[in-house]
């Protein structure tokens, strides 16, 4: 099969080459997929489970890609609650060689029907992106109507999510970002929105939950906003600041089959919207993840027509 694998974690996405690899087998309790499409997060290439597997061992060449949707092509022994031609989207493990190839083995507990009438292309934007929007605002966040939601980096992939999802929730957002920014975060339904090179963060006043994707200095500030009994939510490692009198969390996202159905349902429903960017071919993939210039949106690689 065709495949991206990465090699050096020096040479970030530039590092990426296109090869053949041979298909992967089914493993006991184990899916293997055919990816139809596939999304990639450009932080991937940090992360120690791109380049070790559990036992900290080497694993390279490994095949980055986490987010697929495609057709079960294949089921392990044991494997039960899909079946071979099923539409399927999901999250692959931390792990083990990803979605940025021509087929893929999966847990099958880590993927979630995918409707007929959601395009595979929709279905590989959802997984990252709105699993870290709902774990973060309900499981960690505890979200309630009502309460104030700052949003860090608002108009990306997971922001536009959180956005959205909070905004159902009854929730007043505020959305920050670069100037250029401002149009798209209000248009996903953030009331405010702050530019951060520009407007003063202090300015917004109290929140009761800040989702951080950005870490440092922002994240500083940001904990000092936080009411009492209020709740950071960070996905970019342990925080460094805690609210004076409230939650500081970091979590990493898990597949989970019953939240991504709650999300496919909303985005058939017309309730969410997807922040799909640039598509590209597997054979173009190499270029589209190593733009010249600033994303617009979730880059996802269809890796069939």
């Amino acid at each position: 099969m065709k495949a991206i694998v990465v090699t050096d974690q020096a040479a970030g996405t530039a590092g990426m080459t296109l090869v053949e690899r041979p298909e992967p087998p089914a493993a006991i309790n184990d899916v293997v997929v055919q990816v139809h499409a596939s999304g990639f997060v450009p932080t991937e290439l940090t992360w120690p489970s791109t380049w070790a597997d559990r036992a900290d061992r080497d694993r390279t060449p490994s095949i980055p890609g986490h987010e697929l949707a495609g057709v079960v092509a294949a089921l392990g022994y044991g494997t039960t609650g899909l079946s071979v031609g099923q539409r399927v989207f999901g999250l692959a493990d931390w792990h083990r060689d990803g979605t940025l190839a021509e087929y893929v083995a999966v847990e099958a507990r880590n993927l979630a029907p995918l409707p007929g009438d959601v395009d595979f292309t929709v279905g590989a934007s959802l997984p990252i992106s709105g699993l870290t929007a709902w774990q973060g605002l309900f499981e960690h966040g505890r979200l309630q109507a009502g309460q104030s939601v700052l949003v860090h980096g608002a108009a990306g992939a997971v922001g536009t999510m959180v956005t959205q999802l909070a905004r159902e929730f009854g929730a007043y957002i505020i959305g920050t970002g670069r100037a250029a920014d401002r149009q798209k975060t209000l248009d996903f339904g953030a009331q405010e929105f702050v530019d951060l090179g520009n407007d003063a963060l202090e300015d917004v006043g109290g929140v009761d939950l800040v989702f951080d994707v950005i870490g440092g200095d922002i994240q500083r500030r940001s904990a000092g906003l936080i009411r009492a009994g209020g709740t950071l939510v960070s996905v970019v490692g342990p925080t460094e600041a805690r609210p004076t009198d409230g939650l500081a969390v970091d979590f990493v996202v898990e597949s989970d089959r019953g939240q991504l159905g709650e999300i496919v349902q909303r985005v058939r429903e017309g309730r969410l919207r997807t922040n799909i960017g640039n598509v590209a071919t597997l054979d173009d993939a190499v270029a589209a993840l190593n733009p010249t210039e600033r994303r617009k949106g979730k880059t996802i690689i269809r890796v069939r027509p």
